[in-house]
């Protein structure tokens, strides 16, 4: 089954990978004078089952056979397990003089930021080639970031949008379980069927058609790349895997965004399979005919979400973002394939099937001053 599950994944990618559906054959064993002499054994790691898991998927079901899996071991096993290095909220005006600017922040091209962070430099490279992997994939209902013309004010969706910030009337009360949303892109039609037709959500929880989300994608070199305990919830156990607080402390802010960076992508979500991508787990798609991923702003900033805002800041920074400054449509399919992906990760990823609440537009003063737009090796694979 674990074959048939992998066949099926090479189906899914947008090649077709048909040719490679069999057993190819084998070469000789190969002699030993044109063998290196550098060859690294390791030992097995055994792996405990871990407690079932409820199927959702018809037959073959996946999720059924994930349950009943060896490699799927209980949570001691987790080698990323509650490896968060706290480091609580704090006061932004306590935060602004340890130069710790934050995000999300306006990423229209030609933007600077209020906060002068001297040297500090974005990772602008490909994440990939300073040894990074994706160790999580989250979003937040509407946007957290701006991008004049695409989403900002001028958005909609089946729910309306947010206003302008003028960090003054930004805040508004909020109903009981109601989720902080941000932006909305400019796509939405309540007149185009594919904008407002249900979907029939399986796997992923409380989205809805025709609104905006903004997808994240953490990034870290010292996660738990290339293995089964790569992609973790919280999505802090994942950058935090192989970093331990004394040797954290020891890091200068140089060190960490070069090492700890994010995706940023914008979707409106829409009932039409012709916007359909199979993969939205590893990060930011690339497609260069829709031109997905291709008008990228690169900038230090810090972690997100509706626990801050522009009087309470978040400690962990800086991290590079790399954000895409358009708005895609994407197919709810697509979010659907990737909650199921989440589902099939040997850690328990169901505190991200969800929207999550959108932090307030960072005020310009909490913004960085290094905003890089477009640079030439971004032309390249960001997926690696």
């Amino acid at each position: 089954s674990s074959f048939d599950k992998m066949c099926y994944d090479m189906k899914m990618q947008r090649d077709d990978m048909s040719d490679d559906l069999h057993a190819h054959g084998s070469r000789e064993l190969v002699k030993d004078e044109y063998v290196a002499d550098n060859q690294v054994h390791v030992g097995d790691r055994q792996r405990k089952m871990a407690e079932a898991v409820s199927a959702e998927l018809s037959v073959p079901s996946f999720l059924d056979l994930k349950a009943g899996s060896s490699m799927i071991s209980d949570g001691s096993a987790n080698t990323c397990a509650g490896k968060k290095l706290d480091s609580p909220n704090a006061p932004c005006v306590d935060l602004e003089v340890r130069n710790a600017p934050q995000a999300g922040s306006n990423i229209t091209k030609g933007y600077v930021g209020g906060i002068d962070v001297g040297e500090l430099t974005p990772q602008t490279q490909q994440y990939w080639q300073s040894s990074m992997c994706p160790v999580n994939v989250h979003w937040h209902l509407g946007t957290e970031h701006y991008s004049v013309g695409e989403y900002d004010e001028g958005g909609d969706g089946p729910h309306g949008n947010v206003g302008r910030p003028d960090w003054a009337d930004r805040e508004r009360a909020l109903a009981e379980g109601e989720v902080q949303d941000g932006f909305r892109c400019h796509h939405y039609d309540e007149t185009d069927p594919k904008f407002t037709t249900p979907y029939e959500w399986k796997h992923c929880v409380g989205m809805e058609v025709g609104e905006t989300y903004e997808v994240h994608w953490p990034h870290s070199a010292v996660g738990a790349c290339g293995t089964v305990d790569q992609f973790q919830t919280p999505f802090y156990d994942g950058v935090f895997c192989g970093l331990d607080m004394k040797t954290f402390l020891t890091l200068k802010p140089q060190d960490i965004a070069s090492a700890v960076g994010v995706h940023g992508q914008i979707f409106t979500v829409v009932n039409d399979d012709s916007y359909f991508y199979s993969d939205m787990m590893r990060g930011m798609i690339i497609d260069e005919d829709r031109g997905m991923g291709q008008d990228v702003t690169h900038y230090t900033g810090s972690t997100t979400g509706d626990s801050r805002s522009n009087e309470v800041c978040s400690a962990y920074s800086p991290v590079t973002w790399q954000v895409d400054r358009k708005c895609h449509m994407i197919s709810a399919s697509s979010f659907d394939k990737m909650c199921y992906d989440m589902k099939m990760q040997r850690d328990d990823m169901s505190d991200d099937l969800h929207a999550h609440g959108s932090r307030e537009l960072v005020d310009h003063k909490y913004s960085a001053n290094n905003h890089v737009f477009d640079p030439v090796n971004r032309r390249n694979n960001l997926r690696g």
